[in-house]
């Protein structure tokens, strides 16, 4: 039997090579059709499943929190799920998953936990492929490129926590993320995160602190995107670096991770000199210690704005 490090030490390795793992789980029928469709989240998230505790129902708090549980001794938010996403859980909210996110721990109640399944990166079309709505980030195709595959919604839960839960997080703003950050002239920021919320978080502070930028929502479409600058600048007689100052993405997208998007741009001598920073969600010194093994210059969690700019001020060419 596998030891907890183990475990984590192989989904580390997963995950340096597109691949990761998607625990899936029902929340009820659909207010649709009455489906009971299934929906996934990335396992490097989920703390620990259990059968669902005790519930502390909280005085005046926002519809979808449950409540509070006590889980080891830790007080963790409990936040129904189903009721976020519209489901009607006819066999109860019988199961809670504890995530961790960002340095924050909450807990989602659901109705049933199916299976872990292992996949690729480019099995997840991005939402905006499949008209997925606000709550989704991807369309996961379980069974890979075939008619039938079994489909599975990932959720957005930076979007979710955001709705439900009161943000603790400081306003982004001058005094938050300091002065003005002067890149070398005429370069940009190249961005990618698949999550709606995170985009806005993100233009909220590189908005402060003057930084024009490039957003794009996976890994992909940023890998695209620079091998399309480097192409004109090589047609102008300038280097990709008289275009792209910095290139800032998250872990988890479709199409393919910043693991993954880290490494190409690191192993390719045409974006020499481009520092690569990390940020996201998916914290803790296992994956902080990944960041660095696929060459990035440096790893920052969402969402602390202060520690956002001063990554961005260390890392960033000087002028």
């Amino acid at each position: 039997m596998k030891s907890a490090q183990q475990e984590i030490e192989e989904r580390t390795k997963l995950a340096g090579n597109n691949k990761f793992e998607l625990l899936l789980f029902r929340l009820g029928e659909s207010r649709n059709n009455g489906q009971r469709e299934l929906f996934g989240i990335n396992v490097f998230k989920v703390r620990e499943v259990l059968v669902m505790p005790h519930i502390t129902e909280l005085a005046n708090s926002h519809e979808h929190l449950m409540g509070v549980a006590n889980i080891r001794g830790q007080i963790i938010p409990v936040i129904d799920l189903p009721g976020v996403v519209g489901c009607r859980p006819t066999k109860g909210r019988t199961i809670l998953m504890v995530t961790e996110y960002g340095r924050t721990v909450q807990a989602f109640a659901v109705e049933q936990v199916n299976e872990i399944i292992r996949m690729e990166w480019n099995q997840v079309l991005p939402a905006d492929s499949s008209d997925g709505g606000a709550l989704i980030t991807g369309i996961a195709r379980l069974d890979g490129a075939t008619a039938d595959t079994r489909l599975a919604q990932v959720l957005d839960v930076e979007q979710i926590l955001k709705n439900v839960l009161p943000s603790t997080t400081e306003e982004i703003n001058r005094d938050a993320v300091g002065p003005e950050l002067q890149l070398p002239p005429g370069t940009q920021l190249l961005v990618a995160d698949d999550s709606a919320v995170a985009r806005s978080v993100i233009e909220l502070g590189l908005n402060a602190m003057g930084i024009p930028y490039i957003m794009t929502k996976t890994g992909k479409e940023a890998w695209d995107r620079l091998n399309e600058m480097a192409a004109d600048a090589r047609k102008e007689g300038k280097s990709i670096r008289d275009k792209i100052a910095m290139v800032l993405t998250d872990l988890e997208m479709p199409e393919m991770d910043g693991f993954t998007l880290t490494r190409n741009i690191k192993s390719d001598s045409r974006f020499d000199g481009i520092p690569v920073v990390i940020h996201s969600s998916l914290t803790g010194a296992t994956n902080e210690n990944h960041v660095k093994s696929v060459g990035a210059d440096a790893y920052v969690a969402k969402f602390n704005p202060r520690e956002f700019a001063a990554t961005l001020r260390r890392v960033m060419p000087k002028v």
